[in-house]
């Protein structure tokens, strides 16, 4: 095993956290099934920042390859047009929701070129890259090759349900069959989630690996391979180096080594061999760490089958956006849909969720509450009571919503917060503050209560939900944003100050009713 080059730079005792979502291809727009990993990054990079981590959240766009070729051909312009013009529906699609990325990579850019060609030179040079021919199965679709054995009827990709296309050419060969004990010693040191997927790279792994090509001739459209001029990079290959490029490999060594050890790639199962064999093992390679983390999500479905750019399951963000806002949207896909296992999209399950949780639970909490403080405090918010019975259940939902973030289990984390918006609910029916004295001390412990757990609820689901987090801050009379507190410290029972002007609103998320057929 090469030894790891950590360049020159020294770590310091700063927390860093480094996350990344799959690059998305180019060859047509963005569905809810791009979504999906996308806002459940965007909530852990959040939930990090609230912790005071420095934080980097990486997502982008993949662009080269025979797929993207092809669609640029289908739609009469060139390759980098296409590039150019489906990137820029991510981009726009990502601001929709309220995505907080740091940086957006896409791999036509120059400093991948030269992060590309860095580290596959280092791979050759320590011996790990040699040229060769290859002839087998491969599929356009998921730009992977295929052994017979693999294709379902002996023919079709097990994706994609299409015929894979049978290719011959010269290649360079990524000698991956001799890494088996390295892969081995990463997978098993708590390095892939769930349980189930790591498994499943360690099976690959115990079936025996055979070296990889990759490079093609029979395409220009990728990034050149640096010692050889009639050949480009395979785009896998091109592609997984993204995630090292954006944090200074090939450019900034220094920056490289305090952001790589510890980075978390969020995927989808079915780029899982990729992420979990080939690109460990490419580091490795090259004298690299591999990843410190790799969270395997299932497939997001409609009707049973895989969401689609091409067939009758996709659905874009703002076709949703459109009914349920862009908090709606949020909290459905980080509440209903347990990062691991293949979860089935419903419309009406989405009506449901935001109307038990958003329109009734909270949304209630806060028109009631806001509504009782003008009538019965003159408009001002009191301040808690320091022996609240809520003041446990505050720190047991913080409790469990710092282990659900921590697990990317964003519907654990939220269902841990919203039992402190249940318990407050019923808190305010035993005691029925609106039959309370005006101005009594009674009606202000209850009312003051009730402010503080508002408070402490803007900040914990303010990584699901960006605006209603704030507006709930508005409305309760704090200045500046939830999203800028910072944990442990600001979830300690006892933060509102009281005194404060609370705003009485309108509905902060109405509610809806499924349309008729």
């Amino acid at each position: 095993m090469p030894a790891l080059d950590l360049g020159s730079g020294s770590l310091c005792a700063v927390s860093r956290f480094y996350i990344t979502t799959p690059i998305y291809y180019v060859n047509d727009a963005p569905h809810i099934g791009h979504a999906y990993p996308t806002v459940t990054a965007d909530a852990i990079a959040r939930w990090h920042r609230l912790l005071g981590d420095e934080t980097m959240f990486l997502t982008g766009t993949d662009e080269h390859g025979l797929k993207i070729q092809r669609a640029a051909e289908a739609n009469g312009i060139s390759p980098q047009e296409q590039a150019d013009n489906t990137s820029q529906r991510f981009r726009d699609a990502w601001d929709l929701l309220d995505i907080s990325n740091d940086q957006f990579i896409r791999t036509t850019e120059p400093r991948h070129h030269t992060a590309v060609q860095e580290l596959l030179t280092r791979a050759k040079e320590n011996g790990f890259i040699e040229k060769g021919s290859y002839a087998g199965y491969y599929c356009v679709a998921c730009e992977a090759y295929y052994n017979a054995d693999d294709l379902v009827d002996g023919t079709n990709c097990p994706i994609h349900e299409r015929p894979a296309e049978w290719f011959e050419e010269d290649n360079y060969f990524f000698k991956l069959s001799s890494l088996e004990a390295e892969l081995l010693e990463w997978l098993n040191s708590e390095t892939v989630f769930p349980e189930g997927k790591r498994n499943e790279a360690l099976g690959i792994i115990k079936l025996g690996l055979e070296d990889v090509s990759i490079t093609r001739t029979s395409i220009d459209w990728g990034v050149p391979v640096p010692w050889d001029d009639d050949h480009v990079f395979y785009v896998w290959y091109d592609a997984l180096i993204n995630y090292a490029t954006a944090v200074g490999f090939g450019s900034d060594i220094d920056e490289f080594n305090l952001w790589w050890p510890e980075t978390h790639h969020i995927i989808g199962k079915d780029i899982l061999r990729f992420h979990c064999v080939y690109w460990p093992a490419m580091l490795i390679a090259a004298g690299l760490q591999p990843p410190k983390q790799v969270h395997v999500s299932g497939f997001l479905l409609v009707g049973g089958k895989k969401l689609s750019k091409t067939g009758l399951t996709q659905i874009t963000p703002a076709d949703l956006v459109e009914d349920f806002g862009v908090d709606g949207f949020r909290y459905h896909f980080l509440r209903d849909v347990s990062f691991g296992p293949d979860s089935e999209f419903s419309y009406e399950q989405m009506v449901s969720r935001y109307n038990s949780d958003l329109a009734n639970t909270l949304g209630n909490l806060l028109s009631r509450v806001t509504t009782v403080v003008h009538k019965k405090c003159g408009g001002v918010g009191p301040a808690p009571n320091p022996e609240s019975e809520l003041a446990a259940v505050a720190a047991s939902s913080y409790q469990g919503a710092a282990d659900g973030w921590e697990r990317l289990q964003a519907p654990v984390a939220l269902e841990a917060t919203w039992n402190l918006l249940r318990e407050t609910n019923a808190y305010l029916e035993r005691n029925e503050p609106w039959k309370m004295e005006e101005g009594s001390d009674e009606v202000a412990t209850v009312m003051g209560d009730a402010l503080e757990v508002l408070r402490l609820t803007a900040i914990l689901a303010s990584p699901a939900l960006t605006s209603a987090s704030d507006a709930i801050w508005t409305a309760i009379g704090l200045d500046g944003s939830a999203a800028d507190e910072r944990l442990p410290d600001a979830a300690l029972w006892g933060g509102y100050p009281g005194g404060l002007p609370v705003i009485k609103g309108t509905p902060l998320f109405p509610r809806l009713k499924v349309p008729e057929a």
